[in-house]
């Protein structure tokens, strides 16, 4: 009997990269927007639920630990803002300006959104949602994603900073992803 191990090993590699890509998801994208390179990008502070006062400070850090990693694996010039912008409701004006200050190509206006994992009164860990829209310098909303670290790892063990880590580093994939994609569209257009 013949024994198929590659093939086995292959099927296994796939599912597991499949099950990670399962939680990015993306919301929303305006076509109508083209995005030249993108060299700098801009971070605001993310809008945290629930709105805990304890829980900001440490979701602040490792927000921007995730972003920070990503931006240099990208060669990308990073810039953190820490003023507060509501999720739900973008000042598309102050998006500009800020951007237009720091000579930023792009602006991400991020939220990460707490939920507990378990059986009634057990839990077994804090998993989040991290939402992130695009801004280009213009101030025009271009496009929104989302990474469920529940979802997408399956996990139930860890952190609630590591599952922040993880989520924040999914969304910013997407938006990559995302990015590329859209730049080989136009560019086979061209």
């Amino acid at each position: 009997m013949k024994k198929n191990y590659p093939f086995y090993s292959v099927f296994i590699i796939c599912f597991f990269i499949s099950c990670a890509n399962y939680g990015d998801s993306l919301l929303y994208y305006n076509k109508n927007i083209k995005i030249s390179k993108v060299k700098t990008v801009l971070y605001f502070n993310p809008e945290v639920f629930p709105d805990i006062t304890e829980i900001k400070e440490p979701t602040y850090t490792a927000f921007y630990t995730a972003t920070s990693d990503k931006m240099k694996l990208g060669n990308f010039k990073y810039l953190q803002v820490d003023t507060p912008i509501s999720f739900d409701e973008v000042d598309e004006k102050m998006v500009k300006e800020i951007c237009k200050n720091n000579n930023a190509d792009v602006a991400i206006i991020p939220k990460v959104k707490y939920f507990k994992v378990g059986f009634g009164k057990y839990v077994f860990s804090n998993q989040v949602v991290v939402s992130m829209k695009l801004y280009n310098s213009k101030g025009e909303f271009v496009m929104e994603t989302a990474y469920d670290t529940y979802k997408g790892n399956g996990r139930l063990l860890g952190s609630a900073e590591n599952s922040v880590i993880i989520g924040t580093k999914g969304a910013i994939r997407k938006i990559e992803k995302e990015l590329r994609n859209r730049q080989m569209i136009y560019n086979k257009a061209s």
